[in-house]
């Protein structure tokens, strides 16, 4: 069951740098899609961010279609009020009882990661700063989103550079946190507060109690970019979120299957390999 299960956890990576397409190719790559979605790429006036909106619809419609094996057309994803995208049920998820997926885009990069039993949170940073900023100035306009104790950790993190690194770190996995719960902006970031041990053994306090069913895992990609990934229980997602789940009330045996499921390194996509899954 728990190599059955582990097809359910993916990890996949687009560099958006690398793709520049023309007109025609940009359009090709976006008729693939169900017409509903092209108002939400199109919207964008700047192509970067309109291949990022592409791209992440390529990568939610291909990762369902290869790991669930639902024909696209088949393939309905919806989001919950708060935004968080998830597959309406389909007669092929039962062999993963809570398969969930979440998306992130940042600087060059769009990834998506999924599970098959607990909920999953993704977060990419581009770690640059606004050239009209310092360093300081730049992060004192996130300080009511940390802990007094991280902000301590912050602010106290050596050179300017690892300041600035540390700032990031903090941040993607509060992120890839809240958004594994499936919750909206208003959730209160000050409330979640991170400890590790030269970040392994990464854990979260919520209000001061620490929650033992979660894990994370930060990682560093080229071009100055993070990211954070979450791994946790269902029972405390949001009410909406969990609407999407066959099971929020996982007994121990099958949570523990999930909990402890390996966490594979990203595989790097194409566009054009994306594409290529489309009939």
């Amino acid at each position: 069951m728990e190599i059955e299960m582990e097809k359910g956890v993916q990890r996949w990576l687009v560099n958006t740098s690398q793709w520049d397409p023309s007109p025609h190719d940009f359009s090709i790559a976006m008729s693939v899609l169900p017409q509903q979605h092209h108002s939400s790429i199109t919207r964008f006036v700047k192509i970067e961010d309109r291949k990022r909106a592409l791209v992440s619809r390529l990568l939610q419609y291909a990762l369902v279609h290869q790991v669930m094996g639902i024909p696209f057309d088949e393939i309905i994803i919806n989001r919950t009020a708060e935004g968080k995208p998830y597959l309406e049920s389909h007669k092929k998820n039962v062999k993963f009882p809570n398969f969930n997926f979440n998306v992130s885009h940042h600087g060059d990069y769009v990834a998506i990661a999924s599970e098959p039993i607990c909920l999953v949170g993704l977060d990419i940073v581009s770690c640059l700063i606004p050239v009209k900023e310092t360093i300081s100035e730049f992060i004192h306009n996130f300080s009511s989103y940390f802990s007094s104790s991280e902000w301590e950790k912050i602010v106290k993190a050596g050179s300017d550079d690892d300041v600035l690194d540390v700032f990031f770190r903090y941040w993607c996995l509060k992120e890839a946190f809240v958004k594994a719960l499936g919750t909206g902006v208003g959730y209160k970031l000050d409330h979640v507060e991170f400890h590790h041990k030269n970040w392994t053994d990464i854990y979260v306090k919520v209000d001061g109690g620490a929650l033992k069913d979660w894990n994370f895992w930060l990682f560093e990609l080229e071009g100055k970019h993070r990211v954070a990934i979450a791994r946790g229980h269902p029972r405390i997602a949001t009410t909406n979120f969990k609407k999407t789940l066959k099971l929020t009330n996982v007994d121990d045996d099958l949570y523990n299957l999930g909990f402890h499921l390996p966490n594979p390194r990203f595989v790097t996509r194409t566009v054009e390999e994306l594409c290529s899954l489309f009939p």
